[in-house]
């Protein structure tokens, strides 16, 4: 373990990531965009101990990946991440990484992430693939938008191309997706390579701007500003679901890790963190609209672990610890090629 260090991008989940590998005994590195290194260095929360700037993520390059292999670093993938790494640069890296690099295609394509979710049998809401057929309420999805930037909602043909056209003209890479009304959850889970086990480590609902505040507002005050709604996310808040919701959770979560080694044809398929994101509905049916295959920000409120931790763990269990750990028992017991991609 002295010889291995833990590395991430400095953004997204780095803050739990570094700390859980400092709690387990790791060296930990942050990769950083200038500006921004007090956050992770001692002037801010100290969870670095080392730190490469960078003027842009984007700027990745063989003598960065060099430097991490010099310094025998395994790299720990967050949404960031892969939104700034791309998954055909991810699957091309010869340094350390922590997971399935052949899950993250399966992640990034809409239609290859559903034919994952069917094979699952997961609940999921309807998809249109022609905008002139909607006749209820959708959410329509831009591809690759950061944290719900650029969501809107449409009830009709008209409202969608109204949107469509004044906001967003030249972006044709979208979902149409069945708006389902219910409560949304985020369900955090981790699949262990060494045990074969799956924890639920947590859940949380994200807030949203403006969708989360739009109510306070009047509907005809919201027409009269044109305000129209925004599902960017601002933070997360941490939920307890009702006990009784549990066992489908888990069976959901099973599912979907034991699909991923056939859509992949490999033995590993996915593991370590990652996040079935659903709605709830008043009949607590449970839809899944989205899988993260990797952390997932909404885990940040459980730095100092959960509720679910707590009654696995003895110490304060967040998933950036639990990686960690992982990693940790998987060196002691000289399995290490067994978590890495």
């Amino acid at each position: 373990m002295q010889d291995i260090v833990i590395a991430t991008i400095g953004s997204h989940s780095a803050l739990q990531i570094l700390k859980g590998a400092k709690d387990e005994g790791f060296k930990t590195l942050a990769i950083c965009k200038k500006g921004t290194e007090r956050i992770y260095d001692s002037r801010g929360y100290g969870v670095a101990d080392d730190i490469i700037s960078v003027d842009h993520f984007e700027d990745w390059n063989d003598s960065i990946e060099q430097e991490l292999m010099k310094r025998n670093a395994i790299i720990i993938p967050h949404g960031s991440f892969i939104a700034y790494m791309g998954h055909d640069r991810v699957r091309s890296m010869k340094a350390m990484y922590y997971g399935t690099k052949e899950i993250l295609e399966w992640e990034s394509d809409r239609t290859m992430e559903r034919q994952w979710m069917e094979k699952s049998g997961l609940k999921l809401p309807r998809v249109f693939t022609d905008p002139n057929e909607i006749e209820k309420p959708v959410i329509v999805k831009f591809h690759g938008a950061g944290g719900g930037f650029g969501y809107f909602v449409a009830k009709s043909p008209e409202q969608f191309w109204e949107v469509k056209n004044r906001k967003y003209p030249d972006n044709n890479d979208y979902a149409i997706q069945e708006y389902i009304v219910g409560v949304p959850i985020y369900a955090h889970y981790f699949q262990s390579s060494l045990t074969g086990e799956i924890e639920i480590l947590s859940f949380d609902k994200r807030y949203e701007s403006n969708a989360d505040s739009i109510g306070r507002i009047k509907a005809e005050d919201q027409l009269a500003a044109n305000i129209h709604t925004s599902y960017t996310i601002v933070g997360n808040i941490p939920v307890v679901v009702r006990e009784s919701l549990l066992p489908k959770f888990f069976e959901m979560g099973e599912n979907v890790v034991q699909t991923s080694k056939e859509v992949t044809g490999s033995d590993k398929g996915l593991f370590g963190p990652f996040c079935l994101e659903c709605i709830v509905t008043r009949k607590l049916e449970i839809y899944c609209f989205e899988i993260s295959a990797r952390i997932v920000a909404g885990t940040n409120p459980f730095v100092e672990g959960s509720p679910y931790t707590a009654l696995k763990y003895d110490v304060p269990m967040s998933t950036g610890r639990r990686i960690a750990r992982e990693i940790k028992q998987a060196i002691e017991a000289g399995r290490l090629e067994e978590v890495l991609g």
